[in-house]
This record gives C-alpha cells, structure tokens and sequence, in this order.
C-alpha cells in the first residue's frame, strides 16, 4: 500500500470523508471506506462518567503528546483483529512527520500503559485507534485529547465507528450525508493542536471540556 499512497493522497482521502483499513496486520493491501454510518463525538456535549472524572482528577498517569508516536500505532496494532497493517503504519508515520498525525499517550514511570492516534486536517480530527495496558488509561487519554481539541479550535471529532467504549463519552452515529456537510464546515479552520500547554493536569482538561458544554 505504502507505493500507491503517500502521505499527501492519504490527507487527500480524509478529506473526501475517505479512510483507509486493511484486513490484518500482515495484508498488503487495503480497502478505502467510505461508511454508509459514521461515528463521531460531539465536543460540546461530552459525557464522561462519574468515576472516570475521578481518575482523570487523581493525575495517576502521566500524559504526554507526541513523544511515541511510533509506539502508540504499534500498541494499537498488537490486537489481534487489527485493521493496521504494515503498510498503513508506515503511511501514519509520514504524516507524524510531517505534522498532521498526533498522539496522546499515557505513562506509569518508564512504561506506556495507554493512548490513541489520530488526523489533524482543519478543524477536523481523525481518531484512528487507541490501546490500554492499565485501567481506563485509553479514557484518560481521550478526555486529555477532547480538551486539547477544543481548546484548539477543533469542531469535528470523527471516531469513524461507535463502540460500547465511544458510547459511554456520547458518541453519536451520523448517516454519511450529514458527516459529509460537517466535514466540509470543519475543513476550512485552522485547529490548533498545541493550544493546549504540554502536561496539563486533569482537573483543567475536565474544565475545558465542561466549559465547552456550557457554551
């Protein structure tokens, strides 16, 4: 896949509201898609259940951005129905590189324990995947990705697909037509991924992302 996509058609996919997901992690090819659903997390009304807001609060994993990009896809990629293959890894470290790929991650001392990966386009974000070896990690993650994004501006959170883990924070599904048009809003806008101040606690996440509710 990797000789018939660079990183500069992969953004030209995610820009048609296109991803690419492979079979496996060993297949040399991949289908781009274009589901009839979509999933997607409203920045303005997140829910995030009572005993996570605990956890988040308590700072009990140290949550960084950008600093494993690589090792956060492959995290990601160790599941073994995974839609990441080689050749898709390799195409996301090219966008890392070239700034339109992020991560959050979140660390016990030396030791990964969670995170997620993502598209940065606009004002768009595209969620790819996350992991957890730690309990709720993945969840504080994303909390600390939800605060980063609308602190930055962001206006689209695009999950792709809903999951019983997405279901708990809102997540929405959106028929294509309607993901489409929101898409085509967010593309022009200018997010700012780094808004938000590397090693924010989780006492100011959780206010930016309430504060977003109340406006």
């Amino acid at each position: 896949m990797s000789g018939v996509l660079g990183p500069k058609e992969l953004l030209a996919l995610y820009a048609q509201g296109l991803f690419p997901m492979a079979d496996g992690r060993e297949d040399t090819r991949a289908a781009i898609v274009d589901p009839p659903l979509r999933g997607i997390l409203p920045l303005n009304a997140l829910h995030i259940p009572r005993r996570l807001r605990r956890t988040v609060r308590q700072n009990i994993y140290d949550v960084r951005v950008d600093s494993a990009f690589g090792a956060v896809v492959e995290a990601c990629a160790a599941r073994e129905d995974t839609w990441i293959s080689h050749g898709i890894e390799y195409l996301y470290d090219g966008l890392f590189t070239e700034g339109h790929a992020h991560c959050v991650e979140c660390w016990q001392g030396d030791d990964l324990v969670g995170g997620l990966y993502g598209v940065r386009l606009g004002g768009a974000f595209f969620g790819e995947s996350m992991f957890s070896t730690a309990r709720d990690a993945s969840k504080v993650a994303l909390v600390h990705l939800c605060a980063r994004l609308i602190q930055g501006g962001f206006t689209l959170l695009d999950t792709q697909f809903i999951t019983s883990h997405l279901g708990q924070f809102g997540a929405e599904e959106i028929a294509r037509a309607d993901y489409h048009k929101r898409l085509e809003k967010a593309l022009p806008l200018k997010g700012d991924f780094a808004a938000l101040p590397t090693g924010t606690n989780g006492q100011n996440a959780l206010a930016i992302v309430d504060g977003a509710q109340a406006s």
